[in-house]
């Protein structure tokens, strides 16, 4: 998935046979592995892997496939910014076209806050780098509720709230994409 210049690979694998150590008797287990474009993963990656892998966990029915392993790789191409909403939105791909019982679909919006109070989405590098705070919310398609929230820098409680009233109209466009994609691959 590529939303302006900042492009990941997601790959997903399983339901396959989980080893015996992660294998869980009421549900799938749901590993995500996140790969930086250059070097080994870092504590910045981890921590991204847990947001993904709970953000996937609030929506994929595990239940139905019990005792079984499920791995997301995302492998990031280039970063110009947006990048974790870029991988949430390449999970929702990847699960999507794997075809797994999901209970919504979800999809990530970043905005940034600049010092005059201004919101900018889908920001850039530059742009994240000047800005006062960064918020990245993970959004369900059925309600627009909030499935995950990152902030990075300060921001009020109201002009959080502008954020994620921002990001929750955003999530329209991105659901809308989502249905074209699926509506060009599967009407051919």
């Amino acid at each position: 998935l590529s939303p302006g210049d900042t492009s990941v690979l997601a790959g997903l694998y399983g339901p396959a046979e989980a080893k015996l150590s992660k294998e869980l008797p009421d549900r799938a287990a749901l590993e995500v592995l996140l790969r930086p474009k250059v070097g080994l993963p870092g504590v910045l990656e981890r921590s991204r892997e847990q947001q993904l892998r709970q953000t996937c966990e609030a929506v994929v029915l595990g239940v139905l496939h019990p005792r079984t392993a499920i791995t997301l790789v995302l492998q990031v191409l280039s970063d110009a910014g947006s990048l974790l909403s870029c991988c949430l939105n390449a999970a929702c791909m990847a699960l999507l076209d794997a075809g797994l019982p999901l209970c919504s679909l979800f999809c990530g919006v970043t905005c940034a806050l600049g010092a005059d109070s201004t919101i900018t989405l889908d920001p850039t590098v530059r742009q994240e780098q000047e800005a006062r705070a960064v918020l990245t919310f993970a959004i369900d398609s059925r309600e627009r509720k909030v499935l995950m929230a990152t902030t990075k820098g300060s921001c009020s409680v109201e002009e959080m709230q502008q954020c994620l009233a921002a990001a929750q109209r955003a999530a329209d466009t991105i659901f809308q994409f989502y249905r074209d994609s699926l509506r060009r691959r599967y009407s051919k």
